[in-house]
């Protein structure tokens, strides 16, 4: 299927592993061309190996967005060296390892700051644009921790307030030829993150919830999520407004009947 963003310009937060990876590689099988924004310059670096240099010019940017001013920063550095994009993934997110539910309000906004404030920012800064075009596709990553308890209070607080943000937003937007979606992944497999960690030191653990958590029996893939997200950013995604889409294996509990 042709995706129709041949050509199109994109941002993607938190692009230099795991998810935001997966989403900026299958941007630019697409054609498009990606700015990605990532803290370590060397994941940033493989990250373009993987991204068809031969045919596009991609951008990317070493760089921490939760630092204050910073996402007016990215912005103007992309006017200048890059262009304004068309399509925007907020990708950046994570619970810092803050799992006390009791933790200081300092936690509670540094979480509140990586899951959404900056996520906030950066479309205010943006939207403009894609208003004068009368097109643009956004799609922010929240968590199936949105819906139910799936990990500390804090994180599932946050991403909540995050896909409530999408669709509130997304309706707002739509007669500007913007779509704003949210895509709610389960549990996925990454290199280096907490379930690859967790394989190694906790085995039983990680069968255990294989087993009693997720329905498909395994964790998601990388590109499982970067190929939807891909999609939410076509052209052919424009009844999605404000649409969130649950992208799971079967983890979540919410329409699940217990016995």
């Amino acid at each position: 299927m042709d995706l129709g963003i041949e050509g199109k310009y994109a941002l993607v937060t938190g692009a230099g592993r795991g998810l935001g990876r997966s989403i900026a590689v299958n941007l630019a099988r697409e054609g498009a061309k990606v700015a990605a924004v990532s803290r370590t310059k060397s994941d940033l670096d493989d990250l373009l190996k993987n991204m068809d240099m031969s045919r596009k010019s991609h951008y990317v940017i070493a760089c921490d967005l939760t630092e204050q001013g910073m996402p007016q920063k990215i912005v103007e550095e992309l006017k200048q060296k890059f262009t304004i994009p068309d399509i925007l993934v907020n990708n950046l997110g994570g619970d810092l390892y803050i799992k006390d539910p009791f933790c200081p309000i300092s936690d509670w906004q540094r979480i509140f700051r990586l899951n959404l404030e900056v996520t906030i920012e950066l479309n205010n800064l943006l939207i403009p644009y894609m208003r004068e075009q009368k097109w643009g596709r956004i799609v922010n990553v929240s968590s199936i921790a949105s819906l139910e308890n799936q990990g500390a209070v804090p994180y599932c607080t946050v991403k909540a307030a995050l896909t409530a943000y999408s669709r509130s937003m997304g309706r707002l937007l739509a007669p500007d030829g913007i779509v704003m979606t949210s895509i709610l992944p389960g549990a996925v497999f990454t290199e280096k993150g907490y379930w690859d960690i967790a394989s190694r030191e906790r085995p039983e653990h990680v069968e255990k919830y294989l087993n009693e958590r997720m329905a498909i029996k395994r964790f998601g893939a990388p590109d499982e999520i970067g190929t939807v997200v891909a999609f939410l950013c076509s052209r052919h995604a424009s009844f999605f407004v404000g649409s969130t889409i649950l992208v799971d294996g079967g983890q979540g509990r919410c329409f699940q009947n217990e016995q």
